[in-house]
């Protein structure tokens, strides 16, 4: 190899080692954790390591970063690496048109945002044919400069004269003007630092404005959804503080054709920068050049209105939205994991009631275990009303299956078919209870492809009362089959960047499955391919080996599953678990890398390898710190198979709480003002919480009622699942709204 080729490889080597201790030095610093860590987990990444399995089997490595700091660590890393690869890219470009100086090279590596490297890129990006282009091609670059020059002694109209050129298609002095002014308007435009400066003041000063849209006013057959946004027909509000879910609800509003929005910028203010920054001082005189001020005037007020202000209210309305967007997705994946981590009711026949009116309610009776045991369609409800007839299939199934618990969807008829249950209670005397289930998704789901393969002879009803009847004993295996964003615990889901949404979601789906962890014979498809390191296809193939072959009776049998090989196995192992298996430890979080060390340490401690025995293991070592060097494990790692080895296959919901078991009924016209209930938090948006109280209408406990303290989200006070205790403020039935405290 040559010298210099060598050389160049080593300097490009280099280069690319210090862009990485840049961003490892840049999020460690956003995190607020050591670099070190950053660099260890980035490194796990680059290897192909999941984030749940960093997040519980390489916590001495990364100094026990948890899931959410890595993944917040990870979108870091994928952003901060695009942003280098941009950089490379348009000083690529600048330089191969011999116009790359030290200072804007400077620049463009210190830019922290793609917004920063676009601005500076701007004047040196290939253009489509301007009219600042057509000018400079008809040579009137000079007169432009003369316009900026301190000298000007002389009008400018006098001094475009000059330029006039029939050859140039320059037809008299006042054209050879405006084209000198369509350059100068340009160049103001592709100014980084003038770009900057209009953006961070538009969004400081400027103002969001809304009207009603003149169209939407003569349209009749949207009244009811003029009322949804009649507060933003004449609304304005500063940029910089609008909440996140008035940004959404203003471009939905824009979107369906109610509502026009704008950005009312400082303009004056902006021009007068403009101005103090491009309009020249006379040679030797404090005032502005009488000869070019007001052309130069003209200039900045064109170069604003017509290029930088269109540019920068979309700019600026982006920024809004995508700061919206992220805030909303907080919200949706702290709701969606609240949801997914809810109590699961085991060890119970449950009753799926999935209500109906005209083509009846659609039973399903489902054993412990999630098997479908029975189905049955009843017609209780109007316009049918067969209320005898649907108590007696109810006593058949009771009496035959042993049900003691109904799970019944939310949806339409679901106040009646209350109704129709609690007098059936009464009438039994026995110890029934009921809880009412947000069906949200179901539908989704009964029509769907795996439901279809899941229940092939079942129609479509049959199975939205399964799935009613599993969310209750198991919520987190049931809404894995659900697409996140159809299970209703977010807000103005279908109104964002949907990949962005979907990429947070299927995050926080992941994070829930393995915290919990599966069990390896039961699981479904769609709840395998969660687990971290399984494609779809892969949990596909775990199915298929389970019924050809049986039950797994180890975890190393999975190396046995097509398309499972060695990696996967790594990542995966640990999340998966095996109910009275060869070996006590594949029903535990354990890693089977560590399986070896427990041996020695309980062959150590003349322990047997049962899991009666090896819950005593912690009690019997005195020095963890000792134990974990001499067997080769980080002590956190040790101290961690002790915790599982305490309780194996224990489930993490537990400590979450219980659904509200109800035996009776209310309705909207029993509340009053002052009676205070217990309820279950449904859903979490920017301004409140939805609180399910029985009544079929969930309350709205607003922000300003959660607490006595100030808070600046309900997330600070309340999750979704929490059972709380409210007090009714005022019950609106013809709007049928509930409004309440927790004051």
């Amino acid at each position: 190899m040559r010298k210099g080729k060598k050389k160049s490889m080593e300097q490009s080597a280099a280069g690319v080692l210090q862009v990485e201790k840049n961003i490892a030095d840049l999020i460690a610093e956003e995190l607020g954790v050591r670099v070190w860590q950053v660099e260890a987990a980035v490194s796990l990444i680059d290897e192909g390591n999941t984030i749940p399995f960093i997040a519980r089997y390489r916590k001495e490595a990364t100094g026990t970063l948890n899931d959410e700091q890595l993944r917040t660590l990870g979108e870091r890393l994928t952003y901060l690496r695009n942003l280098e690869e941009k950089k490379t890219k348009v000083l690529e470009s600048i330089e191969a048109q011999g116009k790359l100086t030290a200072q804007l090279r400077a620049q463009i590596e210190a830019a922290s945002t793609q917004v920063a490297v676009e601005d500076l890129y701007r004047p040196f990006r290939p253009k489509r044919r301007t009219r600042a282009g057509v000018a400079k091609e008809k040579g009137l670059q000079g007169l432009a400069d003369w316009l900026l020059s301190p000298g000007a002694d002389h009008p400018a109209l006098e001094e475009a004269q000059a330029y006039v050129s029939e050859e140039k298609e320059v037809a008299d002095a006042a054209q050879a003007l405006q084209g000198a002014q369509d350059i100068l308007a340009e160049m103001i435009s592709d100014n980084a630092d003038v770009r900057t400066w209009i953006r961070e003041r538009t969004m400081k000063e400027g103002l969001i404005v809304s009207s009603q849209k003149e169209t939407a006013k003569k349209e009749k057959s949207g009244a009811d959804r003029r009322d949804v946004y009649e507060m933003y027909f004449e609304y304005e509000e500063q940029a910089g503080k609008i909440p996140g879910h008035r940004v959404l609800a203003l471009n939905r509003g824009e979107k369906e054709g109610y509502l026009s929005v704008k950005v009312d910028a400082p303009r004056d203010r902006i021009l007068e920068y403009l101005q103090r920054k491009y309009i020249r001082r006379r040679k030797g005189s404090d005032g502005p050049n009488p000869y070019t001020a007001p052309v130069l005037e003209t200039v900045c007020a064109d170069s604003y209105d017509r290029l930088i202000g269109p540019a920068i209210e979309r700019e600026v309305r982006n920024a809004l939205t995508e700061q919206a967007e992220d805030g909303a997705i907080t919200v949706f994946k702290q709701n969606l994991e609240q949801l997914l981590m809810q109590q699961p009711i085991a060890g119970r026949v449950v009753l799926g009631w999935d209500p109906a009116f005209r083509t009846g309610c659609k039973l399903a009776v489902v054993d412990p275990t999630g098997k479908v045991l029975d189905t049955a369609v009843i017609y209780p409800t109007a316009p049918q009303n067969k209320v005898t007839e649907a108590e007696a299939v109810l006593q058949k199934l009771i009496s035959a299956y042993g049900i003691s618990l109904f799970s019944v969807g939310n949806g339409t008829a679901s106040r009646e078919s209350e109704q129709v249950i609690t007098d059936f209670f009464k009438k039994t005397g026995k110890p029934l209870q009921y809880v009412i289930v947000n069906e949200a998704g179901a539908s989704v789901y009964s029509a769907s492809k795996l439901a279809t393969e899941e229940f092939p002879q079942f129609d479509v009803g049959q199975r939205s009362a399964a799935s009613i009847a599993r969310r209750l004993q198991d919520p987190l295996a049931e809404l894995v089959k659900i697409d996140p964003k159809a299970i209703g615990v977010g807000q103005y889901q279908h109104d964002m960047n949907q990949k962005k949404l979907d990429g947070a979601l299927a995050g926080v789906v992941e994070k829930c499955v393995n915290a919990v962890g599966v069990d390896l014979n039961t699981a479904s498809a769609p709840l395998l391919a969660h687990i971290a390191g399984i494609s779809a296809q892969v949990s596909k193939n775990i199915v298929a080996w389970r019924e050809e072959n049986g039950r797994f009776a180890e975890r190393k049998q999975l190396l046995k599953v097509k398309g499972l090989g060695p990696k996967a196995y790594e990542q995966c192992a640990g999340f998966l678990r095996i109910r009275d298996g060869k070996n006590p430890l594949d029903n535990t979080a354990v890693h089977p890398e560590s399986y070896e060390a427990v041996q020695t340490l309980a062959k150590m401690l003349q322990l047997p390898m049962d899991a009666a025995s090896l819950r005593k293991m912690k009690t019997l070592v005195p020095d963890t710190a000792a134990s974990a060097k001499h067997l080769g494990l980080g002590e956190i790692t040790l101290r961690d198979i002790f915790a599982e080895l305490e309780k194996p296959g224990r489930d993490p919901r537990q400590d979450m709480p219980a659904p509200v078991l109800r035996s009776d009924v209310l309705s909207m016209e029993d509340l009053t003002p002052g009676m205070k209930l217990k309820g279950t938090v449904r859903n979490i948006v920017d301004f409140g919480a939805f609180v399910d109280i029985g009544v079929h209408q969930d309350g709205l406990v607003h922000i300003s009622k959660l607490s006595r303290r100030f808070i600046k989200h309900p997330l600070e006070v309340v999750s979704v699942g929490d059972i709380v205790e409210v007090t009714v403020l005022s019950v609106d039935l013809k709007k049928k709204r509930i409004s309440l405290s927790m004051v």
